[in-house]
């Protein structure tokens, strides 16, 4: 029986035992070329946020994208900074404490200052007729868009105003400036006006913007925000000079307002987050 010679190794192979290098290996895990883009042997990017990236024109690999969770380090330090003041000022007008002495003395006189109709107007902007039509048309469109956990947030978060103000209103039974009627503390025009129009700029913030919008940047970003404030501020400084509320019960719902909307700024984040990783890159 003849036996099929085996053939002989050439000087350029490797030894019996010894591994030769697969340099196809090396160029499939190093990445094309050279590009110090990481690259699985399959072909599809490994799961890391260092392989999620993407590349900038000039192909160098963009920064890692932000992992989900709690707002900033700022932010929780700012929400509990109004949480400790709003607690201080409410211990105070519990107590009727040296802070609410000084609060009268301010209120009586900023009290008739500026044109009453335009002070009235201002007021009218914390009232229900007026705010809710605003949150109401925000929550319709955002269930139009599809965005019905958004919605469901924004209607929780209005709802919070009246089961926190009315019993603190009656817990501290503060009399009001201009009359002898008591519950005016805090100041539930202004707590309304914040949480309607700062729950409607987070509810538009979060939804994704229409090509048509993206492409001619308009309305801007930091309007929405920027409009919710400003209508909150005039809403209490209206309440102020009118002579509707004291000047502790105003502050004490501006610090409210943004811990109210706390849960739904975290809302709107992640889902703005979310969709901005699904709009593809150009």
């Amino acid at each position: 029986m003849s036996e099929t010679p085996r053939p002989r190794e050439t000087g350029g192979d490797c030894g019996p035992g010894l591994p030769q290098r697969r340099p196809q290996r090396a160029v499939a895990h190093a990445g094309a070329f050279g590009s110090g883009a990481p690259r699985r042997s399959d072909g599809r990017p490994p799961h890391t946020p260092r392989g999620a990236r993407r590349t900038d024109p000039a192909g160098h690999p963009g920064a890692i994208p932000p992992a989900p969770g709690w707002p900033a380090p700022l932010a929780c330090g700012l929400l509990c900074l109004l949480s400790t003041l709003f607690a201080l000022i409410t211990w105070q007008v519990a107590v009727a404490g040296p802070l609410v002495e000084l609060d009268e003395r301010v209120g009586a006189a900023l009290f008739g200052r500026g044109p009453a109709a335009l002070t009235q107007a201002l007021s009218d902007l914390g009232g229900m007729p007026v705010a809710l039509p605003v949150l109401a048309c925000a929550t319709g469109y955002a269930l139009w868009r599809g965005a019905r956990r958004l919605a469901v947030y924004a209607a929780l978060t209005m709802a919070a105003v009246p089961a926190l103000v009315i019993p603190l209103k009656v817990a501290t039974a503060r009399q009001g400036p201009l009359t002898e009627a008591v519950n005016y503390y805090p100041s539930g025009h202004t707590a309304t006006a914040a949480v309607a129009y700062g729950a409607s700029a987070l509810l538009l913030l979060a939804l994704p913007r229409p090509a048509s919008s993206r492409a001619r940047r308009w309305p801007r970003a930091w309007m929405m925000p920027v409009a919710a404030v400003l209508l909150t501020t005039a809403t209490g400084i209206g309440l102020v000079l009118h002579g509707y509320h004291w000047p502790l019960d105003v502050l004490a719902s501006w610090c409210l307002g943004p811990v109210l909307l706390a849960p739904l700024g975290w809302v709107s984040r992640r889902s703005r987050r979310r969709s901005s990783s699904r709009t593809p890159s150009r």
